[in-house]
């Protein structure tokens, strides 16, 4: 008997309908042989509106509200979908048990909003599915040592459920979304984007960090870590989709496996600061420690001063605008211009560190479009450009086409 983890997305269980259609999926896994743990979202666009509550509540106070708090109102969400699915099973003949992520034991750091994953005391998982039972789990939260409610950021529902596959040494994680897998691009800008059918952990964390929203990037690195399989694929077909895997040699042939989008993109610059050594350090110390991602760093030096240009996602820049006034105070001197009309287009690889001539024909495939590159940015197997958000969509399609992505 092996162990599948299952998770199912807002959208997979958006409706009483939707939420007995997964549970017809879960039946069918336990039916084959498996003993079945799901981990499930809030339903549709329920942390949206949680959010939106949160900030008619706040209205214009000063800020945003206490972390904290927003943790204990959005793993609501959560809460309500492991109930009513487990009513669906029960419903339809089947012995299910729900349990939030403080009730399973996950442990996490107390960095609310955006918390890690410690631990996960997986013996009552264990319990419930040696008495039989398909057991429910809300992603995307956790509690820290302390008892406090945590949630694990934007997409945190993957995280729960590779850490959930890690510590029960599960056979495969399925991740059931709206789309059919992974795609070259993503199928909405780019009409001919095509279904890969495998990717490496390494391409799907390149991808993820640069756009691609099918799966959190902390997801895929604790997968790779602990070198658990993901399987992609659409909670309205049984068809199958993308596994996500070690790398293989086959895959080194294939220079470039697919290009994402990332729109909500800022640029942070601050200009004419002091040039002398210690001055960077405490900036982006100061960063780090408000857990602000940063990416894409360039600094000049000019007569005025140095010049240092950074880029972040869009919903950190709240919280930055704050640590960015308090550093220009403390290092007595620049000022700090915040551009938000950005996107950053990418390709993404691992056929890359063997090939020549990559840069170059992406590169070109912008200037025929006359895309405009802001700032470039690479790893060993990704090329990332920054460009105006204006250009977002046609920069996508022009060099999907360019590495020929929609071909089989």
């Amino acid at each position: 008997m092996g162990i599948i983890v299952q998770k199912f997305g807002g959208t997979s269980v958006a409706t009483p309908e939707r939420i007995h259609k997964a549970a017809q999926k879960i039946i069918a896994a336990k039916k084959a042989g498996n003993q079945v743990v799901v981990v499930v979202s809030a339903m549709g666009h329920t942390t949206d509106e949680l959010v939106e509550l949160a900030n008619k509540v706040w209205g214009d106070s000063p800020g945003q509200p206490p972390k904290r708090e927003m943790d204990q109102l959005l793993a609501t969400g959560e809460q309500v979908t492991i109930a009513l699915l487990a009513m669906a099973l029960h419903a339809q003949g089947h012995e299910a048990i729900s349990f939030t992520g403080g009730q399973i034991g996950l442990i996490t750091d107390e960095n609310f909003s955006k918390a890690r994953v410690k631990e996960i005391a997986h013996e009552k998982i264990i319990k419930e599915l040696d008495a039989g039972k398909i057991v429910i789990v809300a992603g995307f939260q956790g509690i820290t040592a302390g008892g406090d409610v945590t949630t694990l950021g934007r997409g945190g529902s993957n995280a729960t459920l590779v850490a959930i596959g890690a510590v029960l040494h599960a056979d495969v994680c399925e991740n059931y979304t709206d789309v059919a897998g992974i795609f070259t691009a993503d199928p909405r800008v780019v009409p001919d984007a095509r279904l890969i059918r495998e990717i490496s952990y390494d391409e799907m964390m390149e991808l993820s960090s640069v756009g691609a929203s099918v799966l959190q990037t902390r997801a895929v690195e604790f997968a790779k870590k602990y070198n658990v399989t993901i399987h992609v694929r659409s909670s309205q077909t049984d068809e199958p989709g993308t596994l996500i895997v070690a790398e293989t040699p086959a895959m080194e042939h294939i220079v470039v496996s697919g290009c994402a989008l990332k729109k909500d993109l800022t640029r942070v610059t601050l200009k004419a600061i002091p040039d002398r050594p210690g001055v960077v350090a405490q900036i982006f110390s100061a960063v780090g420690a408000a857990n602000v991602v940063v990416d894409d760093i360039i600094q000049t030096v000019t007569p005025e001063g140095a010049n240092i240009s950074f880029t972040v996602e869009h919903g950190d820049v709240a919280d930055l605008k704050v640590v960015v006034e308090q550093q220009v105070k403390e290092i007595g001197g620049g000022t700090a211009v915040f551009d938000t009309n950005l996107a950053k287009v990418s390709v993404v690889g691992v056929g890359m560190k063997q090939s020549t001539g990559v840069a170059a024909k992406m590169f070109g495939a912008l200037a025929r479009e006359k895309v405009n590159i802001q700032n470039i940015s690479t790893s060993e197997i990704r090329i990332s450009c920054i460009i105006a958000k204006s250009d977002a969509d046609k920069a996508l399609r022009a060099v999907h086409g360019a590495f020929e992505l929609g071909e089989k």
